[in-house]
C-alpha cells in the first residue's frame, strides 16, 4: 500500500511539473532536436591527434555545428593548434553526424585531395542551460576559426549548423559579418574569408524572410551560385522562435542560406504567441535536462524559482526606470518578454525611481489618472498578443515539429518536390552549394572574387570621383573590353576623350591576373593620376582602374593638337593556388 501511495505522489508531482513547464518545454523542444536525434557515443580513439591543425592548409574548411547531443566528446580525436593547445573540434573523419555529414562531406569527392576538410565543433549541445550551451558553441567556433586562419590565412570557410547548432551558426555569422574592421583588423577574422553559411532550422529567422537573406534574389539562390533552390517568390510563413537573435549578417549578406520548413516551429512560429514566447525565454535559462529526467524536485524547483524571481525583479526595475510607463502603450506582458530574454541588458542610463516617503507626488497622482486606461490596455494587449497561442497549443506543437517520422524539424532531408519547382532537398541544395564553393576555392576564384568585391567597396568614394570626371569628358568603352573584364581575363581597354572637336587622348591599360587579397589590390592598383581617365567596366563585378600617362597639356586652336598615346602597364601578383 505504501508503495502505491508513494508511486501516486511521484506521478502527481511529475504531472504538476509537467503543467508548470509544459509551455516552456514545448517551445524549447521545438527549438532543439529530440533525444532520438542523438547519434549516440562518438567514435573514439586512445590517441590524440598529434598533427597540428595548421600543418596542412586547405583551400576550404567547413565548420559544422550539430544539434542536441550530436557533438564530439572526450575520447574523440581532436585538433591541436601549432602551440600544442587542444582545439574544441574534430575532423569529420574522426566524428560522424547522421544529420550534417551529407552536407559537409559532399565536396570531398569533387576536389583534389588536401583541398577540402570539414570539422565538427565540440560544445555542450544540451539544455542545461540552453543559452550557456549556445554561448559556449559560439566561443568554440570562433576559437577554431581564428586558429586555422592564423596558420592558413588563405583558407576559406563555410559554416553549417542544424537545430541547436543552427543558433550557434547564426550568431557566429552575425558576429563575423558585423565586425567594424575599418582599421583593417578584425577580432575574429576577415569576413571575406567566409564564403558561405548554411543554417538548417533558423530560430533567428525574420518574419516571412526568404532562404537567402541579403542576396540579389533572396527566394532563389545565394549570390554567385546560379542553381535555383525553388521556383517563385514564396517564403515560409512566421518567424524564428528566438526573435531576439535575429538581425543582419552584415558583410555576409548574400552568402547565407537560412532554411526553414513550413510547420517547423523552431523557425516558422506564428505571430501573437506572447505567452509561449515568454515560456521559451524562461526555458532557455532553466536546466531542462534535469526537469525532463527528474521532474519537479527541490533542486529543479529552486532553479525555476530563481529564474522567475530574477525576471520579476527585472520587470519591476524596468518599469520604475520609465517615468511615464503608465502613459505608454507597453503592457506588463511586453515588459516580461523583454526582460526574460537572456540577452536583455538594463539601460544603465535609465532614470531612477523616486523612493522618497511622504505625501503622494504630482507624478504619482498623474499615474493614478492613467490607471483605468492602463488596465484596459493590458487586457486588450493580452488578447491581441495571444491570438494564436491557443491555436498553437491545441495543434500538438511537439508532434508537429518533432514527431518521429513526421516532425517538420526533420524535413530538410526530405523536402524535395520537383512538381512544385523544388527538385532538391534543402540538405542536397546546401551540399551542392558547398561543393561549388570548394571548387572555387581550389581554383582560387573565390579569393579573387572576394578581393575584388572588397576593393570595390573600399574604392567606392574614389570611383564616384572618377565617374564624375569621366562624365565631364564623355568616355566610351568597347564591348569587348567589358566582356574581358567580366570574364576575369587580362584586358586591353581603350578610352577616348575629346576636349575639342578633334584632339584625342588614348590610354591603354593592361592588367594581369587578379590579386590574392583586397589589401594587395589596394596597394598594387593605385596609380597617382594628374589627368584621370576612367576605364569603364561593370560596376557589380569589376573594379574601376584609373591610370594616366605623364601630364600633357592640349591647347585648343584652329589647328587641332593630338597627344601621342601612352601605354601604361600595371602588373599584379597572381592569386595563390
Amino acid at each position: 500500500m505504501e508503495r502505491r501511495v508513494s508511486a501516486r505522489k511521484v506521478a502527481h508531482r511529475r504531472r504538476i511539473a509537467g503543467s508548470l513547464i509544459a509551455p516552456g518545454a514545448l517551445g524549447l523542444a521545438a527549438l532543439l532536436a529530440t533525444p532520438w536525434s542523438n547519434p549516440g557515443s562518438p567514435a573514439t580513439t586512445a590517441t590524440a591527434l598529434t598533427a597540428a591543425a595548421s600543418d596542412a592548409c586547405y583551400d576550404m574548411v567547413s565548420i559544422a555545428v550539430a544539434g542536441r547531443g550530436d557533438t564530439p566528446r572526450d575520447g574523440t580525436r581532436m585538433l591541436v593548434a601549432p602551440d600544442g593547445t587542444r582545439l574544441p573540434a574534430s575532423y569529420s573523419s574522426d566524428y560522424s553526424s547522421p544529420w550534417i555529414d551529407e552536407v559537409v562531406n559532399a565536396p570531398q569527392q569533387s576536389v583534389g585531395g588536401g583541398s577540402y576538410a570539414a570539422v565538427y565543433i565540440e560544445y555542450p549541445a544540451n539544455m542545461n542551460s540552453y543559452e550557456d550551451a549556445v554561448n559556449a558553441g559560439v566561443d568554440n567556433t570562433e576559437t577554431v576559426m581564428r586558429s586555422i586562419h592564423a596558420s592558413c590565412p588563405d583558407t576559406k570557410f563555410s559554416i553549417v549548423g542544424y537545430s541547436e547548432g543552427a543558433d550557434v551558426a547564426r550568431r557566429v555569422a552575425m558576429e563575423v559579418g558585423n565586425q567594424d574592421g575599418r582599421d583593417g583588423s578584425y577580432d575574429i577574422l576577415d569576413p571575406a574569408a567566409v564564403v558561405g553559411v548554411v543554417i538548417l532550422a533558423d530560430a533567428g529567422r525574420n518574419l516571412g524572410g526568404g532562404p537567402f537573406p541579403g542576396s540579389e534574389n533572396e527566394f532563389r539562390n545565394p549570390d554567385g551560385f546560379d542553381l535555383a533552390y525553388q521556383s517563385g517568390q514564396k517564403g515560409t510563413s512566421g518567424r524564428g522562435a528566438l526573435p531576439g537573435t535575429s538581425g543582419s549578417f552584415g558583410a555576409l549578406d548574400g552568402k547565407v542560406a537560412s532554411f526553414c520548413s513550413e510547420g517547423d516551429l523552431t523557425c516558422s512560429a506564428p505571430e501573437n504567441i506572447a505567452l509561449l514566447q515568454l515560456a521559451i525565454n524562461v526555458g532557455r535559462q532553466l536546466n531542462v535536462d534535469s526537469l525532463q529526467k527528474d521532474g519537479l524536485t527541490p533542486a529543479t524547483g529552486q532553479d525555476l524559482a530563481v529564474v522567475l524571481g530574477q525576471i520579476a525583479l527585472a520587470a519591476f526595475a524596468d518599469i520604475q526606470s520609465q517615468g511615464d510607463w503608465m502613459q505608454s502603450d507597453e503592457t506588463f506582458l511586453d515588459v516580461l518578454i523583454k526582460v526574460s530574454d537572456p540577452a536583455y541588458k538594463p539601460d544603465s542610463g535609465a532614470a531612477q525611481s523616486d523612493t522618497s516617503t511622504g505625501p503622494i507626488s504630482s507624478n504619482q497622482a498623474v499615474d493614478l489618472v492613467y490607471l483605468p486606461a492602463k488596465v484596459r490596455n493590458e487586457i486588450i494587449g493580452f488578447i491581441a498578443d495571444n491570438q494564436n497561442t491557443i491555436q498553437v497549443a491545441m495543434s500538438d506543437p511537439y508532434q508537429q515539429t518533432l514527431g518521429e517520422g513526421t516532425g517538420h524539424h526533420f524535413d530538410y532531408w526530405r523536402d524535395a518536390n520537383a512538381g512544385s519547382g523544388k527538385p532538391l532537398t534543402s540538405a542536397q541544395y546546401a551540399a551542392a552549394w558547398l561543393t561549388h564553393l570548394a571548387q572555387e576555392a581550389e581554383k582560387g576564384e573565390s579569393r579573387a572574387a572576394a578581393a575584388e568585391a572588397s576593393t570595390a567597396k573600399l574604392a567606392s568614394a574614389s570611383t564616384k570621383e572618377t565617374e564624375t570626371e569621366a562624365a565631364r569628358v564623355a568616355p566610351t568603352t568597347t564591348d569587348s573590353a567589358k566582356k574581358a573584364q567580366l570574364a576575369g581575363n587580362p584586358v586591353s581597354a581603350t578610352t577616348t576623350t575629346s576636349s575639342s572637336p578633334t584632339p584625342t587622348t588614348t590610354v591603354a591599360t593592361t592588367t594581369s591576373p587578379e590579386p590574392t587579397t583586397a589589401v594587395e589590390v589596394a596597394a598594387e592598383t593605385t596609380t597617382s593620376v594628374s589627368a584621370p581617365q576612367a576605364v569603364a567596366g561593370t560596376p557589380d563585378t569589376s573594379v574601376v582602374t584609373t591610370t594616366a600617362a605623364e601630364p600633357t597639356t592640349t591647347t585648343e586652336s584652329e589647328s587641332p593638337t593630338t597627344t601621342t598615346p601612352v601605354v601604361t602597364t600595371t602588373t599584379l601578383q597572381p592569386a595563390a593556388g
